[in-house]
């Protein structure tokens, strides 16, 4: 598509539009506000494109039964908000610990329980990484624009396919409701990245069996393959097991699988960081107040600079532990109470200056170039 056919839509259209181009051929989910626009899009399309959409009695079946189509090699998806999310926590685990591709897009509202339901926030960050029990690998991706929800939904895939964890894309109800002009890359300028399948015969298929990764081949159900799924701790056959050797080694791969590849999965954008004295760590929608914020503030003669967190979980710690040599401040602006300034906190050394909004309102540009000027003096 060119510029000329360049489109008007929201984020939570542009994530519709990239999961058909991502190749999501399932979806299945619980209308819940302010995600409901990307089932009723796909509610559409998704027949058009021979694809599949079920609207589930609730979240606990929507998770889990995307857990099913993509085990049958099918690209799957869900979309929810934080009530929903808390729901298919679960089933969540069961996909980190099966193996299983799929990606979980959770538009934030406020909260704790119904919270504010057309309103943004960013309160889910904490619950993205750590919202299931047990220990686990996580990736979640942060959109600020609706451009950016188009091209790291489609990164999701990728990322769960590559990794064969689920993914989660994590918006706010701002990015999934702002409408900007999007002009879509061409489908051969799209990557896209289909999981490893096994070739070898049905009858010498280890399901969990690994050799020069740390990942898993795949195979579909229903292609003559015929193996053991289990949420239980298993070894190599997919059979539960009680041995300590195995089960040891089985935490230890799902997570170094995530782990060895942090430089692969880590993504951010950095504005004027180069000579900066402070750093404004954002993300999502606070990001794009950030970006105005801190031109302003270089408009002002102070030496300001972003770190947009782009791949929140795993967190970049590395990268702000090194920013931390060279840069004085650090402000964190975030609809919470400071989950990320807390991660920021940590991989710095140091106690952030914290900008956080709870009532359901967007952190200003003014309200960031106040905070900047006040530390600059």
């Amino acid at each position: 598509m060119n510029s000329t056919n360049a489109r008007l839509m929201t984020g939570n259209e542009a994530c519709a539009e990239a999961a058909l181009s991502a190749g999501m051929r399932f979806f299945a989910g619980y209308p819940i506000t302010p995600s409901s626009e990307i089932a009723e899009i796909l509610a559409q399309r998704l027949p058009r494109e021979g694809g599949v959409f079920i609207q589930m009695e609730d979240e606990l079946a929507s998770m889990a039964a995307i857990i099913g189509a993509s085990l049958t090699g099918t690209k799957s998806m869900t979309a929810t908000s934080g009530p929903g999310f808390s729901l298919m926590q679960e089933n969540i685990g069961y996909a980190c610990m099966t193996e299983v591709p799929c990606v979980v897009v959770n538009v934030q509202r406020g909260g704790p329980s119904t919270g504010l339901p057309t309103l943004p926030s960013q309160g889910d960050v904490m619950q993205a990484r750590w919202g299931t029990h047990g220990d686990h690998p996580a990736i979640t991706v942060a959109p600020a624009t609706v451009r950016e929800t188009f091209d790291w939904t489609i990164q999701a895939f990728n990322f769960s396919e590559q990794y064969r964890v689920p993914v989660i894309v994590l918006l706010d109800e701002i990015v999934a409701h702002v409408n900007e002009k999007i002009v879509f890359p061409k489908p051969e300028e799209i990557e896209i990245v289909d999981r490893q399948r096994t070739n070898v015969p049905p009858e010498k298929f280890v399901p969990y069996e690994v050799t020069d990764s740390a990942i898993p081949l795949f195979a579909d159900f229903g292609s003559g393959y015929r193996y053991h799924v289990t949420g239980l701790s298993h070894d190599e056959t997919g059979f539960p097991t009680n041995d300590p050797k195995k089960i040891d080694a089985l935490y230890r791969r799902l997570n170094d699988k995530i782990e060895q590849n942090r430089e692969r999965i880590i993504r951010y954008k950095t504005v004027m960081l180069d000579d900066a004295q402070m750093c404004v760590v954002a993300y999502g929608s606070s990001a794009r107040s950030a970006h105005r914020a801190v031109r302003q503030a270089r408009a002002m003669g102070i030496k300001a600079g972003m770190l947009q967190l782009q791949v929140l979980w795993p967190f970049p710690d590395d990268v702000l532990s090194a920013l931390a040599q060279n840069v004085e401040t650090f402000i964190v602006p975030e609809m919470n109470l400071g989950q990320v300034a807390h991660e920021v906190a940590c991989a710095t050394r140091r106690k952030p200056t914290q900008i956080n909004r709870i009532d359901g309102g967007l952190i200003t540009p003014e309200e960031i170039v106040e905070q900047i000027r006040s530390v600059s003096v």
